[in-house]
């Protein structure tokens, strides 16, 4: 790579647009260039998902955050928050101030689930209800848990981490960083029986062993399953001998719940295969919903088809957690089909398939929302990659502004509160002061502030104190 002194803009704060700066950072250094990276984000704390997706009693997901700090921390990249792409900034002010700009906006919209009466009152969307015990401050303060009888769909991590969240008693919780709205409204749910369906079978779940096994560790919570929901036909068992040992784990977790007996907790989860979701019914609000039995399909292994069996189940909510997608950004192209930016590698194209110079994705807005955080990192490589080279062939157009710094000037004549690292840093250490003063409990790591108004107060003090 030739020597280059480069500014470049990333939209979104998690872990996508945090290993796409530190890599870049140091491509262009190491080349013996000069960049200048800003991080951008809606809320005013950094971490996306991290901090406001991954549920709160999962501490060792959430310890990327000590690597994701040690980046930020550098100083080699500007973290930006509270600022609204396509409301408090346009790409055309962003193109006039960097030669390139990385959308790494993730994925946060609920998939469709494509059945009648899902608008009715109880039925929910699981990115909303993760937002909520997350303390997202555009999220309601207050959540509905009035239901005893709860369902949600779906068969991956997010569904058992909503299930969990439902079942697990709010005294278990306060060790983690749950928000106090979010305790109080948990300590007073009337849930009793939590029901996770899925279409296909046992051996077909998209979660992890570890997902699957904190089920079982939950207090006061019997997991139960049911028999007919185990196929034992010839072609489901070849499937599962040929599966990996992942599959092989999980297969045996389940199968030991089989045969043990309930205890006799005060809260059960009930894991149901086999279901496919026919529709929501209820007159003003969800009052049940209906099942089509379904089977191995011979002909497609780790394949289901329909028996025309129908299951009703009473229920007063519903949770969809049948994926998520992306949303669209203006002046950004956009697959609504797919849910993402549709981009070659990361280059970003245009609806001719040709790149747009300048623009690029990562994370699950440039692939969807398959696999691990991890995973964010080897996309953001291919993503930098491809950058790097259309900067080595001089294929990044030149913005009209030099200054580094005139996008604060921007952002103040707007009268955007935007908040930096160092506000993060007084915001951090202000929700672990709340944490250590809480006399609940003696291992709450912090209380999360929620307001977006208060976490931007709290962050820009640092200006008052240094000014």
């Amino acid at each position: 790579m030739t020597t280059h002194t480069l500014r470049v803009a990333i939209i979104g704060a998690g872990p996508a647009g945090i290993y796409a700066g530190n890599i870049l950072g140091k491509a262009v250094r190491d080349a013996g260039g000069t960049v200048g990276i800003d991080l951008f984000d809606t809320l005013p704390a950094p971490y996306g998902l991290i901090r406001y997706g991954v549920a709160p009693d999962h501490p060792r997901i959430k310890g990327i955050v000590t690597s994701l700090h040690e980046m930020l921390d550098a100083g080699s990249i500007r973290f930006l928050g509270n600022v609204g792409y396509g409301t408090d900034l346009s790409l055309d002010d962003l193109r006039a101030h960097y030669h390139a700009v990385i959308f790494a906006t993730g994925a946060i919209r609920d998939a469709v689930l494509p059945i009648p009466c899902t608008e009715l009152p109880g039925c929910f969307g699981a990115a909303d209800f993760v937002s909520w015990f997350d303390g997202h401050p555009d999220a309601p303060r207050e959540w509905p848990l009035d239901a005893r009888e709860v369902a949600v769909i779906g068969n991956g991590n997010v569904a058992l981490d909503v299930a969990r969240m439902l079942a697990k008693h709010a005294d278990d919780l306060l060790p983690t960083d749950i928000p106090e709205n979010v305790y109080a409204g948990l300590a007073g749910s009337a849930v009793t029986d939590v029901h996770v369906f899925g279409r296909r079978g046992p051996a077909q779940v998209k979660f992890t062993p570890i997902e699957l096994r904190e089920l079982g560790a939950v207090p006061d919570v019997d997991v139960i399953v049911y028999d007919e929901d185990f196929p034992r036909d010839e072609a489901s068992e070849q499937f599962l001998a040929a599966s990996n040992n992942q599959v092989k784990v999980m297969s045996r977790t389940l199968n030991g719940w089989l045969t043990k007996e309930p205890s006799g907790a005060s809260r059960r989860l009930h894991l149901h295969f086999l279901h496919s979701p026919v529709e929501v019914y209820g007159t003003n609000r969800v009052e049940g919903m209906r099942f089509e039995r379904t089977a191995p399909d011979p002909a497609n292994p780790g394949g289901v088809t329909g028996t025309g069996e129908i299951l009703d189940y009473p229920l007063q909510a519903v949770y969809r957690a049948v994926g998520y997608r992306g949303s669209p950004l203006a002046g950004v192209p956009f697959d609504e089909a797919r849910g993402v930016i549709p981009n070659d590698g990361g280059r970003v194209l245009d609806p001719a398939a040709q790149p747009v110079p300048g623009l690029y994705a990562t994370g699950w807005i440039k692939r969807g929302p398959v696999g691990l955080i991890g995973h964010t990192k080897s996309d953001a490589l291919e993503t930098v990659t491809r950058l790097v080279a259309d900067l080595d062939s001089g294929l990044l157009p030149e913005p009209v502004e030099d200054d580094a710094d005139a996008i604060l000037s921007v952002l103040a004549a707007r009268g955007i509160r935007f908040t930096e690292w160092d506000g993060w840093l007084v915001l951090d250490a202000h929700e672990r002061a709340l944490g250590a003063a809480d006399p609940s409990t003696v291992d709450r790591e912090r209380v999360k502030v929620v307001p977006r108004d208060e976490q931007v107060g709290i962050s820009r003090s640092v200006e008052l104190v240094s000014s």
